[in-house]
């Protein structure tokens, strides 16, 4: 592994960054207790991006761990799971509001509190989405890793488990992806303060494609196919 960026994100803070093809990026819960909600663009066609129906119904799974592919709405990988110590990433629950927030922790910002602000996930999108032109429209349903969510009897979602000390996931990526992502409370938490666990997020500049693990499945195979034909020019 070659690590060539590093950093300690804290709770209720967003991030960015542009993710190249066969590079690994790793987010670990250093403390425990940490959400990290993540959204996936195609930096050369911003109009691509992560989409969450296909990705669980090509992989029969309502949850995402080791081996699952994300795929884009152009039916390509954007990267796979390559390692998961967590074991259970929540794709269906969204994002807390800055009502909820108010409503749940009080109302505390920047001007108040500064970097102990109570951001919630939906604004925090906004804000990192718009240093790329993006904004309200391609807010698309992102991932939740680190929640392990669970259907009661009654039919009803519930937050069953919320990160893990040194728990980690690693994503290898199968095109230039960009990354937004945030550390926001997760719209199902049930806690009564603001969280304050941080997350580490490692870049491997390693270049490797997609392990063997994450195309056991036909389904990913043919998605990887059309990775290649989207990359036919440059001798892919």
């Amino acid at each position: 592994m070659e690590t060539v960026y590093e950093t300690r994100l804290p709770a209720g803070s967003h991030w960015s960054l542009v993710m190249r093809r066969g590079a690994a990026l790793t987010l670990t819960d250093a403390q425990g207790g940490a959400n990290a909600a993540v959204l996936f663009y195609n930096p050369e066609n911003l109009l691509e991006r992560y989409n969450a129906p296909d990705t669980l119904k090509c992989q029969h799974t309502f949850r995402l761990t080791k081996g699952h592919c994300l795929y884009s709405d152009m039916g390509r990988i954007l990267c796979g799971i390559e390692e998961d110590t967590f074991g259970w990433h929540d794709t269906v629950c969204g994002v807390s509001n800055a009502a909820q927030v108010e409503k749940q922790f009080g109302a505390l910002n920047y001007q108040q509190a500064r970097n102990e602000r109570h951001q919630n996930g939906y604004d925090s999108f906004l804000t990192e989405l718009a240093k790329y032109g993006l904004g309200k429209r391609d807010i698309a349903a992102n991932i939740n890793f680190f929640a392990r969510v669970a259907a009661t009897s009654d039919g009803d979602l519930k937050l069953v488990e919320q990160g893990k000390p040194g728990a980690s996931v690693t994503l290898r990526f199968a095109m230039d992806t960009l990354v937004v992502l945030h550390t926001c409370p997760h719209p199902l938490s049930e806690a009564n303060r603001y969280p304050t666990a941080p997350l580490l997020i490692t870049l491997d500049g390693t270049r490797q494609p997609l392990p063997e693990i994450c195309l056991a499945r036909a389904e990913n195979q043919r998605g990887l196919r059309n990775n290649h034909l989207y990359y036919l020019n440059e001798g892919v």
